[in-house]
Order: structure tokens, then sequence, then C-alpha cells
């Protein structure tokens, strides 16, 4: 229920909320005369490679116009505080990288090139207020994965520099995912966490499906494309560590293998004492002579019997 004058402590969010507003910036701030330091076939691979983050850039924005609310009437003040700021990032990314196209005098693929993206830009928008916190989460790694090879590896060139600005926003959107997920993760049901589960299992396989088509771009920016994907998966399965995301099904690798074991041991343990009961009225008066001799005398009847 939506309240008038809500209470809140500062928190976290807040905190994230007050550094994203004074480190605001807008398009008029780049200096959009820096040498792009890349050839026409690179531009045109740029243009390619960076279509699926500036989709992502616009639907992070659409979305988090639909999810403020529910934060809103979920009573999570602080969550949609700090969100208004997110707003003015994504459409300030959103602005200049369409700013930049026009400086590559490219186009971004669209759909029919790629359909990939916009399944994957589907699957974002779909359920509740924290299956999009946990699809931003994923979708700003992805950004910011691409948006770090050409901040460290072109600082001095347009696209270069344009990254290191857009990297700091984005830091504060991963730190702003990560609280929220900590704080909500914890209390869901297995049905709700396998949900989680697959969402990210489907995002991370519409990824790969989407750099197939990229390869050849990739090659052009001398990016290692299968290295990239790697890299992204190992990234997000740490993410769902941190928040505390496991699959249900599987749990923790190391105590599933102790309650396999335990669960082994007992099965041993209660199939020895049932032999052993059953063979008692089989024995002859010499043990040596019992069909049953050899059994009787393994180690499992017999340590089934002393316990």
């Amino acid at each position: 229920m939506l309240k008038i004058f809500p209470q809140f402590e500062e928190d976290q969010l807040i905190r994230l909320f007050h550094k994203g507003v004074k480190a605001q910036w807008t398009v008029s701030d780049v200096e959009w005369e820096q040498p792009l330091m890349m050839g026409e076939e690179q531009a045109r691979a740029l243009a390619h490679m960076l279509t699926p983050v500036y989709l992502g850039e616009q639907s992070a924005m659409i979305g988090a116009s639909v999810v403020l609310p529910q934060m809103a009437m979920a009573g999570e003040t602080t969550s949609q505080i700090y969100l208004s700021s997110f707003l003015m990032d994504e459409a300030r990314h959103f602005e200049v990288l369409t700013q930049l196209y026009k400086r590559l005098e490219e186009n971004p693929l669209n759909l029919r090139q790629m359909p990939a993206m916009l399944r994957y830009h589907n699957r974002l928008r779909k359920g509740d207020r924290i299956d999009w916190v946990w699809g931003i989460l994923i979708s700003d790694v992805f950004a910011k994965n691409f948006y770090q090879i050409f901040s460290r590896s072109q600082p001095e060139a347009l696209f270069g520099n344009l990254s290191g600005r857009i990297l700091r926003d984005e830091s504060r959107h991963q730190a702003f995912a990560e609280y929220y997920l900590k704080h909500a993760v914890p209390g869901l049901e297995p049905d709700r966490l396998q949900a989680l589960v697959k969402m990210k299992d489907d995002l991370l396989a519409t990824m790969d499906n989407m750099y197939d088509h990229l390869l050849e771009d990739a090659k052009h920016l001398d990016i290692d494309g299968r290295k990239f994907l790697d890299d992204l998966r190992e990234e997000i399965e740490h993410k769902s560590k941190r928040i505390g995301l496991t699959d249900p099904n599987h749990g923790d690798g190391e105590n599933t293998l102790k309650r396999v074991f335990q669960g082994v041991g007992e099965g041993v343990k209660n199939a020895g004492q049932d032999l052993s009961s059953k063979f008692q009225g089989l024995k002859a008066s010499r043990c040596d002579t019992c069909f049953v001799a050899l059994l009787c005398r393994t180690r499992l009847v017999t340590a089934a019997r002393c316990s």
C-alpha cells in the first residue's frame, strides 16, 4: 500500500542514490571530437557488437519505470529513491550511445538480423521486481565486461573514454542489485529460487547464441569472444553465490556429498543388520559347513552384528 509519509532510515541504497546524484553528466560533457582510433571495418564491428548493450540500456530504462511503482507499493522506499537515479543513468546511456552511432556513421543490428536479442530482453521484462533486479544484475555484468575491454585498451579514444564514464554508473547499478537481492533471496521459497536459477541459465544460453552471431565482428576488434563468454559465465556464477542463490535441486556441493555418504553409510549398516538377522536361523552346528559361512565372516555383516 502506498504511504504518503513513509518512514525510512539511511541505508546503502540511499548512499548510492547520493553518489548517483553527485556524479551526473550529460551528452554535452563528452568530447565528441576525440579520435575513434579504428578503421571503417572496426567501426562497423563495434556498431554490431554494441547492439545488445544498446538495447539493454533501453530495456533497463523502460523496466525501471515499470518496477519503481511496484517497489513503492511494497513499501521499499529506499529502493524506489535509488531507482530514480538509475532511470537517469540509463536515459543518459541511451542518449550518448545513440550519439556514438552517429559518430561511427553506422547503425545497430536489427531484430531480424539477430532475433536472440528480442528473446533476451523479453526475458528480462518477465516476472516481478525480484526477477527484474536479477536480470539487471546479469545484464549489467555483461555490459560492464564489454565496456571494460575498451576502457582499458583505448582510454584515449572516444569510445574508450565514454566507456570509462558509463562504467562508473554501472558500478552503482551492480552494487544496488547485489544489495537488494542479498536481502530478498534468503526469504524465497525453493520453487522461486529454482525459477531464478532457470532465468540465469536461459539468459546465459541466449548470450551464447547472440555472440555466436558476433564472433566475426569480435575478431575485427581483437576480442576473444569465447573467453569473453567464459569469463562472463564465471562472474555471474560468482554473483549468484554472493547473493545466496544456489540451485535448490543441487544445493551446496560439499554438504551434498556429506549427505550422500551419510546415506550410503546408513544404507550399508541397515542392509548388514538385515542380512545378519536373516542368516541367524540358517547356521549349521559347524560354521565352516554353512553355505553362507563366507558371507557371515565378511566385515559388512560382522560390523552390523556388533553395532
